[in-house]
């Protein structure tokens, strides 16, 4: 009966398979959440849900009665469905019939709308077409009256100019010319007609005649040669730039150019390359001649041009032109000459004229643009290079009196800005060179201050702060990057970027990493491989409090050099020309300073390490096979943990204000001493139970001062960090593993290695034979032992390291067994 089933249910399942299309479309009508409903019903894990134990059993046959009962009304559901389809097909027919008359008594209604609205249309058409003929030739009319009225207008404008014209009547003229310029434009259409194609002549002699009347006139008002006539025809001039505005604007241009020339022939005088106030020293000179030059235009020519002329301005505009000219030049010819602090002083002289220039005039006959208003200020900083805006840093780099000044314009906002300082660039070398030699003096005074005041004092309140002289050296940074992009934004800046470069590599090296304490007295550098290889029972070399404190100090400076250095390179990019910026990269300096860091914190976690080393020792080398009792916590851990309570308090204070790195100070001790406690318990052979006992008990007080490592000795107690936290758990547990395999007997054989493999995660035969060896067991019991460990290693999978293995799952056979006792005890009862 058993295979007859299974049979019908085989069949079953077959007819019954759905494909996942019409399963979805089913689940989607029908949505249920009755196991029995789902695609993937698996009769063997309903049964175990239903029967998940044994005892569950028991009621085996209502679980039958109420499948059965559920049967039953499946089967009631499926009659009435079936019975309730057998007239469907009947009445679709029926609907289907009813629908097709509806559409075509919907469709001859459409036709007959359709027809009334194309004799509607057609009745408008011949309604409506006796209108458009009228407004057609309301509309002809309209326009010949209007063409009648210019055509007047143009031939009685015409006559009228050309007299004004011979009158040098300009100020009728200009209001006159315009007007008959626009009314020309409406004949543009009508040029073939002979009497206004004449007309239009006219009015172009008319203005040629007007230009050159004009150019006359002021040719003979302000001569190219001699001195200006005093008291000129003014008001006829101003008249005539009225009209000018109309004519060509060659003709505007051509007496702008020629006023500017004449009126700027004497600084040409003045400042020939061969007067002594052409040079350098006396530029200001140069700005002062053309303000007094500005001031007596305004009071003698200010009314004769239009303002929208802009002829202040051009006159600037143009000396700027001559001067950056007549600058370049003469320092091409005298570069020998160019000192440091004279070329400062002449570049200071011009970007402040250059600025007084930018709040004069709006800069409109440079870009035809006026001045974009300033953008909004981003938030404060302590870093020194984001506080150019003029914004309140409360950070010690202000300190310099000079930070507090305004600061000058930016140079978006001045369109004035290179006009004449641009001819200073060639040139800057002189001040690059200046800056390398004052940075080199600037590094050697930090190293002679830093070896005069010594390391800071455990007592001081600057102990583990950042050194005066990295904020002084970012500081003159700031200066010299806002100084330089005043002068130029192209290569200058490309080369103060390499200066900047080598002299942040040199304060790395020179008084950073320079004067980090050595271990040891030789030359070794960060090393204290040799404290390692000292003889037993010597003395550990040791920092002081006051070394420990100029290590935190100068990790501190590390860390603040490193954002500052950070930020330093984003102002470059942001001050350099966009075409540069790919050429501004810190990235190996910011290097230089995560290297000093990362030696700081190898220093701090070597030397409480090392002061650690002669504990570890003596624990390696005490007769542990000897011990009779379980005590208190061993001297050796007591050296320890006072060692630890000397060193991390002063670390942690010092690293007050740089958590993380306190935090990774922590983190690479533990990683640094707890794989050499382990090693040296391995060293503890042979040991009895007894001394295992006990260490075991020193191990996990060591295990709680790690865990408490980070908040040692503080009145302020603060949780681990997770991390850390991980780190000493997984490693102390490990030691505490070993300890317990070293406590347990080792007969029977087949137990002690087993216990072993559950223990220990990472179990392989080295860490098995150091134990055995602590246990003190011959040879050829470790041997037996190595092998039976070897038999009882479970396989490693595919891919895995066959040294170490973790403890695999079972096997589900059992569960597999059970669920097929299950199914045929259901089936014998159904």
């Amino acid at each position: 009966m058993d295979e007859d089933e299974l049979e019908v249910v085989e069949e079953l399942e077959a007819v019954l398979h759905l494909s996942p299309e019409v399963q979805q479309a089913i689940e989607q009508v029908f949505p249920s959440q009755d196991p029995l409903d789902r695609s993937d019903f698996n009769a063997v894990e309903y049964i175990n849900t239903l029967f998940p134990t044994e005892q569950s059993l028991s009621n085996i046959d209502d679980v039958v009665s109420k499948i059965r009962l559920k049967i039953r009304r499946l089967d009631e559901n499926i009659r009435t469905v079936v019975r309730g389809q057998t007239n469907v097909g009947q009445d679709g027919r029926q609907a289907l019939e009813e629908a097709q008359k509806a559409i075509q008594q919907l469709f001859s209604k459409i036709k007959d709308i359709k027809d009334k609205a194309e004799k509607s249309e057609q009745m408008v058409k011949e309604i409506t077409r006796d209108i458009k003929q009228l407004d057609h030739a309301k509309r002809h009319l309209t326009t010949s009256i209007t063409t009648l009225n210019h055509l007047h207008m143009l031939a009685g404008g015409v006559d009228s100019l050309e007299a004004m014209t011979r009158k040098r009547q300009y100020g009728e003229v200009a209001n006159l010319l315009q007007g008959v310029v626009n009314v020309l434009e409406h004949f543009q259409k009508y040029m073939g007609i002979p009497q206004i194609r004449q007309l239009s002549e006219r009015v172009k002699a008319a203005q040629t005649e007007l230009g050159q009347q004009i150019l006359a006139d002021f040719e003979e008002a302000f001569p190219s040669q001699g001195t200006k006539r005093a008291g000129g025809p003014s008001n006829v001039l101003r008249d005539a730039c009225l009209v000018a505005n109309v004519l060509d604007s060659r003709i505007k241009q051509e007496i702008i150019k020629k006023f500017i020339r004449q009126h700027l022939s004497e600084y040409l005088v003045l400042f020939q390359e061969n007067q002594d106030v052409a040079w350098l020293d006396k530029i200001d000179r140069r700005y002062a001649w053309i303000k007094r030059q500005l001031v007596d235009y305004e009071e003698k020519y200010g009314r004769m041009f239009p303002v929208d002329w802009c002829m202040t301005e051009r006159i600037a505009v143009e000396f700027c032109h001559i001067t950056r000219n007549d600058l370049a030049k003469i320092m091409r010819t005298r570069a020998k000459e160019i000192e440091v602090k004279l070329l400062l002083f002449a570049i200071q002289r011009t970007t402040n004229f250059e600025g007084l220039l930018a709040k004069r005039f709006s800069g409109s006959t440079l870009s035809g643009d006026v001045m974009k208003k300033p953008e909004p200020a981003p938030p404060v900083s302590t870093n020194p290079f984001l506080d150019d805006d003029g914004m309140t840093d409360e950070s010690s780099l202000d300190r310099e009196g000079d930070l507090d000044k305004p600061k000058k314009p930016k140079v978006p906002e001045n369109p004035f800005h290179g006009i004449i300082s641009k001819c200073f660039e060639p040139h800057l070398y002189v001040y690059i060179e200046s800056q390398d030699k004052n940075l080199g003096e600037l590094i050697n005074r930090f190293v002679g201050d830093f070896k005069a005041q010594g390391p800071p004092k455990s007592t001081s309140e600057d102990a583990g702060s950042v050194l005066p002289s990295c904020a002084d050296l970012f500081v003159y940074y700031k200066k010299c990057m806002v100084q330089c992009s005043q002068l130029s934004t192209g290569e200058p800046m490309i080369a103060l970027s390499t200066i900047f470069q080598k002299y942040l590599r040199e304060y790395a090296w020179k008084i950073l990493s320079g004067n980090l304490p050595k271990t040891t007295s030789s030359s070794g550098g960060l090393n204290i491989s040799s404290l390692l290889k000292e003889k037993e029972g010597s003395e550990v070399a040791k920092f002081t409090t006051e070394e420990l404190c100029l290590i935190c100090s100068i990790l501190s400076t590390a860390e603040y050099c490193l954002a500052t250095t950070q930020q330093l390179e984003e102002k470059l990019k942001e001050k350099v020309d966009i075409t540069l910026t790919d050429r501004i990269n810190l990235m190996g300096e910011m290097d230089t300073f995560s290297t000093v860091i990362s030696n700081s914190i190898q220093l701090l976690v070597q030397d409480l390490d090392s002061a650690c080393d002669p504990a570890l020792t003596a624990m390696s080398k005490m007769q542990w096979q000897n011990v009779e009792h379980v005590g208190d916590q061993s001297p050796y851990v007591t050296s320890i943990i006072l060692h630890v309570k000397q060193n991390v308090p002063i670390v942690r204070d010092n690293l007050a204000s740089t958590r993380k790195y306190f935090t990774q100070f922590c983190i690479k001790f533990a990683n640094s001493f707890i794989p050499k406690f382990i090693n040296h318990l391995f060293k503890c052979k042979p040991t009895s139970m007894v001394g295992a006992e006990q260490l075991l008990l020193d191990t996990h007080s060591l295990k709680t001062v790690l865990l408490d490592l980070p908040s040692i000795g503080s009145q302020v107690v603060r949780k681990a960090p997770a991390s850390y936290t991980k780190i000493v758990v997984k490693g102390m547990t490990r030691a505490e593993m070993i300890l317990k395999v070293v406590m347990a007997p080792h007969e029977p054989s087949v137990v002690f290695v087993d216990n072993y493999i559950k223990l220990l995660a990472d179990c392989n035969t080295e860490i098995l034979q150091k134990i055995l060896e602590m246990k003190g067991l011959k040879r050829s019991e470790q041997n037996a032992m190595l092998e039976l460990f070897r038999q009882r290693l479970p396989t490693p999978p595919s891919g895995a390291d066959s040294s170490s293995v973790t403890l695999q799952t079972p096997t589900p056979e059992q569960e597999s067994s059970r669920i097929r006792k299950l199914e045929k005890l259901i089936k014998k009862r159904l």
